[in-house]
Formats: C-alpha cells, sequence, structure tokens
C-alpha cells in the first residue's frame, strides 16, 4: 500500500446515532430541470443493459457488515439495493460485479440523489450515507435530496468483496499488507504470500485486478443513471475526493454539483505520502504541546523531546508485543495504526495520549477503542475489509515501486515523520503490490484543467493532517472551481453537521449552486 488510508468520521467524535428518522419523498422533482427520469446521455457501447437497469429498493437487512451497521440499517426508512456492473468493463458481457446501495429519502420534495463517498480507500459508502442523515438531520440537504452511499467494488458489502485474513489473523497480529512506510521485513516470498491469500479469500484472481477507482468512476455514472439522474450530485471526502476528481474528468458534461472535501492532490503522485506524513507529524507535536500543558503526560513537559519520548514507550513493542484478552497481541504497528489514527481529529488527542500512558503501564485498551472506530473491526476480530481493500484498491491505482525504491521512500517517511521510526532501519522495506495479478489502471498524472465542468466546491482545512490544505487550493483550480478554506486542526468537516458556516455554505452550493465568496473563511 503505496500511502496511508484517509480514513472515515471517527465514532467518538462524529454525530452518530443508531437509528436513523428520516423519511420523504424519493423521486425526482419535476420541476428541477438538473435532473429527469433517465440519463440522456449516450450510453458507452455494450453497457446499456447497466445503465438501464431499475434498482430494486427494499429493507437493508443484510446489508451490513458490522453489528453497528446491522443496527443502523434496520431503521425502516432507508432502503438498500444492488447495482448491477460489469467486473470487466472491457467484457460487458462477462461476469457481473454488485455494488451495495443504500438510500435515505428526502425529508421533503426530491430534487434528485446526492451520492455520497466517505473515503479510505475501503470506506463504506452505505456507512457514511446513514451517519450523514443523522448528522444533516435538520439540514437543507437532507429536505432536499436523497442521500445515496455505496460500497465501492471490492468494498463492505460490495460482491466480490476483498479478503485477505481471517478473524483468527487479526486476533494473533498476523496482518500485514505493506512495512513500506512502517517496522518490519518483507520479503519476495511474504509478498507472494499474501497476494495468494488474498486471492483465495476474494474469489480468484480476476476478482483482484477488478478494484480500480477509475472502474469506481464507471459504476458510479452507472448509478447516476439507474438512480434516474441525468445529472451527478456528489459530496465526497478524502480518497472520495479522488474519485469526484476523476469522475469529473472522465463526464465532465454529467456533472450538476460537487462537493470535495479534504482534498488528495491531483498532481502528486509517490510525493503525496510525505506531505502526509509531515502533516501527521506536525499534528503529533502539536498533540505534544497540548499535553505538556496538562498533567501527567506520557510524552514528557517539554514538547521538544516528545518523539524521544513515545519511542521509548512504543519501541519496546517490536520485541515483546503486549498481550491482552485471550492472549491476543498488541503490537508496534498496532500502537502506531491507533496514534496515527487518532491524529486526524483534534477532539481525539486526549484520548491519544491517555492510551500512551496505559501502553506504558501495560494496557492497549484504550488505543485499541480508536483503532475500532477507525477500522470498522471488533475485539474479536470481525468486522469490516476497510484494510483489505484499501489494500487491493491501492495496488490497482498506484504506480508499484522495486525494492530498492522501497527501501529509499521508508528513510524519507522517518526523516518526514520521526515519530514513526521504530530505530531498526530502513532495509526489508518492500511494496507488497509487486504480485499483483493485474497492472495498475494507475490514476496519476491528472490533466492541469478539466474542461467542460460546472462549479464545483472544494473544502480544505489548514491543519488537516491527510490532505493538506495546499492540495485543496490545487483541487480547486484544476477544477477551475471554488475554494472555502476552513481554520482548525481535522480532516474534513462538511457532513459532520457541526459547523454553522460550512453547513451554510455546503447547502448554498447544493441546493442553488451558489458557491461562496473567494474571501469566505470558516473556523472550526
Amino acid at each position: 500500500m503505496p500511502y496511508l488510508p484517509t480514513r472515515l468520521r471517527p465514532a467518538m467524535t462524529a454525530v452518530a446515532v443508531p437509528l436513523l428518522l428520516l423519511a420523504g419523498a424519493c423521486s425526482p422533482s419535476t420541476s428541477d430541470t438538473s435532473q429527469s427520469a433517465k440519463a440522456s446521455t449516450k450510453t458507452p457501447g455494450g453497457l446499456a443493459r447497466f445503465y438501464d437497469q431499475d434498482l430494486a429498493f427494499g429493507s437493508c437487512k443484510g446489508y451490513g457488515t458490522t453489528p453497528a451497521d446491522e443496527k443502523a440499517f434496520a431503521d425502516p426508512d432507508l432502503q438498500c439495493a444492488r447495482l448491477d456492473v460489469p467486473l470487466d468493463y472491457s467484457e460487458p458481457a462477462g461476469r457481473k460485479g454488485q455494488i451495495a446501495v443504500l438510500r435515505d429519502p428526502a425529508r421533503g420534495q426530491s430534487k434528485g440523489p446526492l451520492l455520497l463517498n466517505s473515503g479510505g480507500p475501503g470506506g463504506t459508502g452505505q456507512n457514511f450515507a446513514a451517519q450523514t442523515g443523522t448528522a444533516l438531520a435538520k439540514s437543507p440537504v437532507t429536505e432536499s435530496f436523497d442521500l445515496v452511499g455505496f460500497d465501492p467494488r471490492g468494498v463492505g458489502a460490495s460482491k466480490p468483496a476483498i479478503s485477505c485474513f481471517s478473524e483468527e489473523d487479526y486476533l494473533a497480529g498476523e496482518v500485514r499488507t505493506e512495512l513500506v512506510l512502517t517496522a518490519g521485513r518483507f520479503t519476495e516470498e511474504d509478498t507472494e504470500r499474501l497476494v495468494d491469500k488474498c486471492a483465495r479469500g476474494s474469489g480468484g484472481v480476476q476478482n483482484l485486478g477488478s478494484v480500480s477507482t477509475r472502474d469506481t468512476v464507471r459504476d458510479m455514472d452507472i448509478l447516476r443513471s439507474a438512480l434516474g439522474g441525468k445529472k451527478l450530485n456528489f459530496l465526497g471526502q478524502s480518497y472520495g475526493t479522488r474519485i469526484g476528481a476523476l469522475y469529473a474528468e472522465q463526464y465532465p458534461g454529467n456533472v450538476r454539483s460537487m462537493v470535495l472535501d479534504g482534498a488528495v492532490d491531483p498532481h502528486l503522485g509517490s510525493e503525496r505520502r510525505l506531505s502526509q506524513y509531515s502533516g501527521f507529524q506536525r499534528s503529533f507535536d502539536k498533540m505534544a504541546e497540548a499535553c505538556a500543558a496538562g498533567k501527567d503526560c506520557p510524552l514528557g513537559t517539554d514538547p521538544k523531546q516528545a518523539t524521544e519520548k513515545f519511542q521509548k514507550i512504543a519501541r519496546p513493542l517490536l520485541e515483546k508485543p503486549l498481550t491482552y484478552g485471550q492472549g491476543m497481541r498488541f503490537t508496534y504497528n498496532d500502537l502506531m495504526d491507533a496514534v496515527i489514527s487518532g491524529l486526524y481529529y483534534q477532539a481525539v488527542w486526549p484520548k491519544i495520549t491517555k492510551g500512551i500512558a496505559e501502553v506504558r503501564s501495560g494496557n492497549p485498551e484504550q488505543l485499541l477503542a480508536i483503532s475500532a472506530a477507525f477500522s470498522g473491526r471488533g475485539p474479536d476480530g470481525s468486522g469490516s475489509n476497510f484494510d483489505v481493500a484499501n489494500y487491493a484498491i491501492t495496488c490497482m491505482d498506484e504506480a508499484r515501486m522495486t525494492p530498492e525504491q522501497a527501501v529509499e521512500m521508508r528513510g524519507r517517511t522517518y526523516r518526514a515523520a520521526p515519530f514513526v521510526d521504530p530505530g531498526t532501519g530502513t532495509e526489508g522495506a518492500r511494496d507488497t503490490c509487486e504480485f499483483w495479478p493485474a497492472e495498475p489502471k494507475t490514476t496519476y498524472p491528472f490533466p492541469d484543467r478539466v474542461d467542460g465542468l460546472p462549479a464545483t466546491l472544494t473544502i480544505s482545512i489548514t491543519g488537516d493532517p491527510s490532505t493538506p490544505h495546499q492540495a485543496g487550493v490545487n483541487l480547486a483550480e484544476t477544477l477551475d472551481g471554488s475554494l472555502l478554506t476552513v481554520k482548525g486542526e481535522q480532516h474534513t468537516i462538511a457532513a459532520s453537521g457541526v459547523n454553522a458556516c460550512v453547513n451554510k455554505a455546503v447547502a448554498d452550493y447544493l441546493i442553488h449552486l451558489r458557491t461562496p465568496s473567494e474571501s469566505t473563511t470558516c473556523t472550526l
């Protein structure tokens, strides 16, 4: 996996309620000239049977992949269906896949569907739609649009889904998809075995090559048509901005509105991971400052020494992981995953430092809770396939590195973010996509300008650790769209419903296509 996942909004900071209580019209309004009963754009050759399909929405029972999802999806106002798509677009008459779709109907007269993507790669759009419906329960957005979340191919309840590890593997701490940017060593044999495990778990090698973002973009255009939309309304956060930008590139005439929140830089390739890790180091340092101002900070009273203090707590786990529960292991990589997950949101920083203090005394419970909130995987090893879907999609999206390039990248990563350096050197880094059974459909470089696209809205937070503010500036310029700058320390904001300034800008744009002025700035 060449870069870190851009993750779902964590449960501990999201406005999330298990059951949604939204209802309303679910058909497009005849008064909205931007929508129609079926797409009028020309259907790509051989795909008419997919573009013309009618979705059979019904109960969402069985569409969740975690207990929390199943509980949320039991709300009778939510509707679910499966969208047929070709697994291989070069052979549209061949094998089909199914995309899991969840719809939360508008509370008022619907202007049509608003498609949502939560990020990742590997995030479930169904869960995101359910969360967003709750967070925006009183918003003009949910009054005016049907919220539609879909699990991209390979993800969640979509079929076939990527699976590489058993629950026992998770419990034993034997889950490794890449070590380019973390600790440990991978050999050629390790990478071959990993791909074999993924092929067996995912239904065959042919399925591993079917999960590129470019294919997901084509699925999204089929979904637009099957939902009755002439034009697409889309809200994507984090990696979802990559999906949105690629859709805009491929189908500019099919876009009505597009909110891109927490932008992936359209121009950076492998360099993107370095800017991301620099952002994590910045957030780690700011967290250390806040911790030092309090009592009993496990990172010490001098923020300049925080990285060293942290490493003294973390590095012993390389040789001696903590054990918990029924012999389960908490490793160095588990610690890093939890800390980095929590750095996405300033509100979670006190939980991170509390967890670090607990690890010092042998208890990983707090950090395990942070990881679970982000990954969707429970303490019994069951749950979301976020991590392996992230790995598989990245293998299909990114140019691959040689072992020498991987070693170099590991060193550059440690220099960008010293707090993740295990002190064991850079040898053993490897791109674990090297034996992936299909060539990547790379998503870089992106064109400098997309023609024929209506106004878009990019939202970028100044202290975003994962998708730096400049990335949002670059994406807005590339799409010749509007940029809303938000001052604060977190990753993504548009779907949370917690900031009145952002809420107004998003609603004005989605409903009335009014973009904020260049001088507009919001503050968290």
